[in-house]
């Protein structure tokens, strides 16, 4: 059983995955589904804005802050090896930090940087437009996934 400052860790971390899995599910189930549906260069237009908003520090916030405690958990789980939790808390930690940071930074950050370059008015700016939410929409299922069960693990950690 955990306990004390590692069951308080432990907690955060599954909140903090949790908050941030219901922002890629909302993206997965219908804010990427409304962009879409816009004519190419005002999806464009939105999508950057958005892009732009994200890194502010609210977001990052949570998201780094999921990272980090991820983080934290997976090493002192390694430290102090627990009895009935360690692979509940080192699968979170793998979830979270592989499957939803490590899928942001190779998946979706390449994506994004791109979208900012492109010329939202072109033919080749549609084409990419339509491409880049199929993409990264599918990616964005990975990271839904992942971060809500990385929550459920942590979760199943406490029990």
């Amino acid at each position: 059983m955990i306990d004390g400052p590692y069951f308080v860790l432990t907690v955060l971390g599954a909140l903090a995955c949790g908050l941030v899995a219901g922002v890629f599910t909302a993206f997965s189930t219908f804010v990427m589904k409304g962009l879409a549906a816009l004519p190419p260069a005002q999806g464009i237009a939105a999508m950057n804005r958005i892009n732009v908003a994200a890194v502010g520090p609210a977001f990052m916030a949570v998201f780094l802050g999921a990272t980090g405690l991820c983080a934290v958990l997976a090493v002192v789980t390694f430290v102090l090896w627990p009895d009935g939790a360690t692979v509940e808390l080192l699968l979170g930690s793998a979830l979270f930090l592989v499957g939803s940071f490590g899928v942001t930074v190779v998946a979706h950050i390449p994506r994004n940087d791109a979208l900012a370059e492109v010329d939202q008015d072109s033919a080749e700016g549609a084409a990419y437009w339509r491409a880049y939410v199929r993409e990264w929409t599918r990616w964005n299922h990975v990271r839904s996934v992942a971060s809500t069960a990385a929550t459920v693990s942590y979760i199943l950690a406490l029990t």
